[in-house]
């Protein structure tokens, strides 16, 4: 195991679980060198900083979503991110997220499935969950003309340029390209009248850059998270053929299961704040302007709140407690669609593709430093 000073951004990339566990025995707010800022592995701690927007800010030149499209309700703190998010709030209220899109959910995943079950085999990250998160994010932001590849080609550039200024690299010109199309597209739909959609309401209250980039971050927020907690969730039950039978014989384990999985491993492994000032945390002196790394991978393997933090259980009775869609002002907006997308797609895989399994000749454990999910599932199944 490496210490600290010489720990790497492959080794967290590559299972940042043993790594944690380590840090966070030897205190729960350590500086990482590679990281050039201080890494937060403790639950507390991890919501202590993410409920403080006053000394624990996103607002940051650095933030690096914001270097691709600009300011958001993600990198925006105070009265800013109230005004940008507000107009978001009620159509992600779980009533209404139910009513909107339980149906184009149900729907959309039996037919990416009925489309995949006669070959007995596939790769369902990118053949299933992504698809179908794709198809439910372009109806939310009333983009249903763009075509699912495209959104999901937009999505991908953006996610790779936000990936490649975390590592310290540039971000390329492929990302801010995706985001213009994505904002002509937001253009295109206002400027259509965009009937009740999502957009429309929100152009009252925001102007066109704003929309547009909000746009980017729930499509971003809703593709990602949505596709994470799929595929993390399948692969983590399958891991384990007793709990995949569990789930078959009884699907309100799955509520548990999507749960479980996500503080096993959260589909965004780490979120970024800037301190605003000098300020102590657990013992840490941190001074104004340093990065603070929180890691929720870590924060959800909390021994001192999660007994047996390693093992995979849909019956945990606190696994609520997990902040894989972080917390405090920034809490993600989606939480109830993501988690309706990711039970009903659980549901449909099961009942759909009989004797589904891993593929074992193809790996699919997670991998990521900031998103973390299998980089392919491969899976097989009975063919009809």
């Amino acid at each position: 195991m490496v210490s600290a000073d010489v720990l790497t951004l492959a080794d967290l990339a590559a299972d940042p679980h043993p790594h944690l566990a380590r840090l966070r025995a030897a205190g729960p707010v350590v500086w990482v060198e590679a990281l050039g800022g201080w890494l937060v592995t403790a639950r507390e701690p991890a919501v202590r900083v993410m409920r403080d927007a006053e000394t624990f800010t996103v607002h940051d030149p650095r933030f690096t979503t914001a270097r691709v499209i600009g300011p958001s309700m993600l990198s925006l703190d105070g009265d800013a991110h109230a005004r940008h998010r507000e107009p978001f709030v009620e159509p992600f209220k779980p009533r209404a997220v139910h009513a909107a899109f339980a149906e184009t959910i149900r729907g959309e995943a039996a037919r990416l499935l009925d489309a995949l079950a006669p070959a007995g085999g596939g790769e369902l990250r990118r053949g299933f969950a992504g698809p179908l998160a794709a198809v439910v994010m372009a109806d939310v932001l009333g983009l249903a003309e763009v075509p699912v590849p495209e959104v999901l080609g937009w999505y991908d550039a953006i996610v790779r340029a936000v990936d490649r200024l975390t590592r310290g690299e540039e971000a390329g010109a492929e990302g801010p390209a995706a985001y213009a199309a994505l904002r002509d597209a937001v253009a295109s739909t206002l400027r259509a009248g965009g009937g009740g959609s999502l957009l429309a309401g929100a152009a009252g209250r925001l102007g066109l850059p704003e929309v547009a980039s909000n746009a980017a971050v729930l499509l971003f927020g809703g593709i990602e998270t949505t596709e994470g907690m799929i595929a993390n969730a399948l692969y983590h039950l399958l891991s384990e053929p007793a709990l995949a039978d569990a789930v078959r014989d009884d699907p309100a384990l799955l509520d548990g299961a999507v749960e479980e999985s996500l503080r096993l491993e959260p589909g965004a492994a780490v979120v970024d704040r800037y301190a605003t000032r000098d300020t102590e945390l657990c013992g840490a002196r941190i001074a104004g302007g340093d990065l603070v790394v929180v890691s929720l991978a870590g924060a959800n393997r909390d021994p001192g709140v999660f007994p047996e933090p390693d093992r995979f259980d849909p019956r945990r009775a606190n696994s609520r407690l997990q902040l894989a869609f972080a917390h405090g002002p920034h809490y993600c907006l989606g939480v109830h669609l993501a988690r309706l997308e990711a039970v009903i797609a659980l549901r449909a895989c099961f009942e759909r593709l009989p004797g589904l399994r891993l593929d074992t000749d193809r790996p699919s454990t997670p991998y990521g430093l900031v998103f973390r999910k299998p980089q392919e599932l491969a899976a097989r199944w009975d063919a009809p």
